[in-house]
């Protein structure tokens, strides 16, 4: 029998279209969805009879799992509880998108030991799961109102170019799967790339839509440090922080990103390129830093998503941060490790710059060797 074909970009109300691809994923049957990649088939996690079904459309080898996609980047704890840093970073700045995330899948605790037995085969037949968020608002939806992940293989058939079009899937499964959502071709055209994530290593096993070199860069440390305006204290954190870890990793400051750490610092109320004080320049010139290409910038989310370290000068720093994004509690922390406020030098000497710096280097010097590196 024939798909049912829903062109979506016709539909005044996409809630009635999720409800429809609900009912029949539920139903035991396939549904063919646009992602941000390619056209994906998908069956829902819990109903073994559409995984099989999905597996013998495909002719899915066992050592090729199949991928379990999922509605966030915080929900893949309940299926990896022992997530590596590596993993928990990418996660959080790839996902929703491109990037299939390959993870060990040991812990007796994760939630794929509660899919059915067949599933769990057909996801993790190599000790590994591979997990992805798609960034595509219906099938977002459709993760959403379900209990449980859906399962996904690309729309083709091995040996087939990849459907960016719901003609496309048409051609290949037509006849085999229930219901094709057409939202016309696809953003990037081309499919997710994978990564393989063990402990504090990963290799990239297929490239795709994002590059090895932006790969590297998402996967570097960053480490954030924040106060008001971003003119002083914070940047002053910043420029120390810097030359610390570029002495712990022996390199030159100029190459720790090379090295796979990144340092930035924001502020709560800050404007957009202003520069740093002068009272700045002149403390951080004597500890051999030079500040003054320094431009400030304002807290915003994806600093805060990215970040795997949040050091805030006050309390109240962090109260702002944590109201506003609170998924970023664990990761914020007060700079001083013995829990007091580093007080604004605004409008005052540069001696009491040079007593804000000292103070803010004793800390780096504890909370440094607690951040763990690459």
């Amino acid at each position: 029998m024939p798909a049912r074909v829903i062109d979506v970009r016709q539909v005044e109300d996409l809630r009635d279209v999720v409800h429809q691809a609900v009912e029949v994923l539920t139903g035991g049957q396939l549904v063919a969805f646009p992602t941000e990649t390619v056209y994906v088939v998908a069956a829902r996690a819990l109903e073994p009879r559409a995984v099989r079904r999905l597996l013998e459309l495909k002719g899915r080898p066992e050592e090729h799992p199949l991928t379990l996609a999922l509605y966030s980047a915080a929900q893949a704890r309940d299926y990896v509880p022992d997530m590596s840093r590596l993993a928990q970073r990418l996660a959080r700045r790839c996902w929703p998108g491109p990037v299939t995330l390959v993870l060990p899948d040991s812990h007796p605790e994760g939630l794929s030991r509660r899919l059915p037995p067949e599933v769990q085969k057909a996801v993790s037949a190599q000790g590994r799961l591979g997990l992805r968020v798609p960034g595509h608002p219906l099938i977002m939806e459709v993760l959403r109102m379900m209990a449980g992940p859906l399962v996904l293989s690309s729309a083709k058939r091995t040996g087939q170019p990849h459907a960016r079009t719901a003609q496309e899937v048409i051609k290949q499964f037509g006849e085999e799967v229930a219901l094709i959502l057409d939202d016309g071709p696809t953003r990037f055209g081309q499919p997710s790339a994978v990564v393989q994530v063990e402990g504090c290593q990963y290799r990239i096993l297929r490239p795709g839509v994002v590059p090895a070199e932006a790969i590297k860069r998402l996967a570097s440390l960053l480490i954030l440090f924040v106060c008001t305006g971003n003119t002083c204290r914070s940047p002053m954190a910043e420029a120390l922080a810097r030359k610390m870890l570029a002495d712990r990793l022996g390199c030159p400051i100029d190459q720790l990103e090379e090295a796979g750490v990144m340092v930035s610092s924001a502020g709560i109320a800050a404007v957009l390129g202003a520069q740093a004080s002068p009272e700045a320049i002149e403390v951080m010139q004597s500890y051999g830093i030079e500040l003054k290409d320094h431009e400030t910038q304002p807290v915003n989310e994806t600093l805060i998503r990215h970040a795997d370290y949040i050091f805030t000068m006050t309390h109240s720093h962090r109260q702002a941060i944590v109201d506003q994004w609170p998924e970023a509690a664990e990761r914020t922390l007060l700079l001083s490790p013995e829990g007091i406020d580093i007080a604004d030098p605004i409008g005052g000497s540069v001696e009491r710059y040079r007593r804000c710096a000292q103070q803010i280097h004793r800390a780096l010097a504890v909370r440094l060797q607690e951040v763990e590196l690459p």
